[in-house]
């Protein structure tokens, strides 16, 4: 870890706007108002678990929009509780609510357990070089090149694969979280078959070449957990609802 945690939520605010403005400008993003509402109700739905599972997250700025990219098959979640979904995920996948709330409680896993923090770590690593970061944090403002370099980190670090174990962590906590907000944890393992089926990667069994586990061990892993979640998703009980902003940045 490079990067403070309140440092990485900062700047990835600065990312997410600089990220999604020339989207928006370009009539790309919220084109759906019906779709947008539907992902919104969902993760309000995840983040008052997620908040629930780590009590510090409740003052993060929760915030999701939807990037009409129809071929585009993806969803993340930077620190601070700032995500998007793209409409290919939803419409290619022809996801239900329950697949939509797995991908999204795992993306929301990976800001609750810190792992955009560490993959901001290592992009400002491999952007700046170490000694440039060890000059970097002592600038108490994070001014000047510090600031962009940090910026920009948070914008790489979506492109780079979480470890093994990160993406065990996050599937783990995530499945939890979208039980305990009321959505089947089978979907975890339909989510992932659908995955494997567009990706042509249904079966491969290998870690090959990839920080990411093989679709088929994946789905034997979420299946394992499936059995402890269900009573999780079969509670009767009110799900809570948590605030998270949609519509303009």
């Amino acid at each position: 870890m490079l990067i403070p945690e309140d440092m990485a939520i900062s700047e990835s605010n600065k990312a997410y706007k600089a990220m999604l403005t020339p989207i928006k400008k370009d009539g790309k993003l919220n084109t759906d108002p019906v779709m947008l509402e539907r992902v919104k109700n969902i993760t309000e739905r995840l983040v008052a678990q997620a908040v629930l599972y780590r009590p510090d997250s409740s003052g993060w700025n929760w915030s999701v929009q939807v990037i009409d990219q129809p071929e585009v098959v993806n969803a993340w979640a930077m620190a601070g509780g700032k995500m998007a979904i793209y409409s290919g995920l939803i419409t290619k996948l022809e996801a239900t609510d329950d697949e939509i709330a797995q991908v999204m409680a795992h993306e929301i896993s990976h800001a609750l357990l810190a792992h955009t923090q560490e993959r901001m770590s290592r992009a400002l690593a491999m952007q700046l070089g170490i000694t440039a970061m060890s000059i970097a944090l002592q600038d108490e403002k994070y001014g000047g090149v510090a600031v962009q370099g940090t910026a920009l980190a948070a914008i790489v670090a979506l492109e780079l694969p979480n470890s093994r174990t990160a993406e065990r962590e996050s599937d783990r906590v995530g499945i939890e979280i979208a039980a305990k907000a009321g959505f089947d944890p089978r979907a975890a393992v339909t989510l992932w078959t659908k995955m494997a089926d567009e990706s042509g990667q249904k079966d491969s069994r290998f870690d090959f070449l990839s920080t990411h586990p093989a679709p088929i061990k994946r789905m034997e892993e979420l299946e394992k957990l499936t059995d402890a979640m269900m009573p999780f998703y079969e509670d009767k009980s009110t799900r809570p609802l948590h605030p998270v902003s949609g519509g303009d940045l």
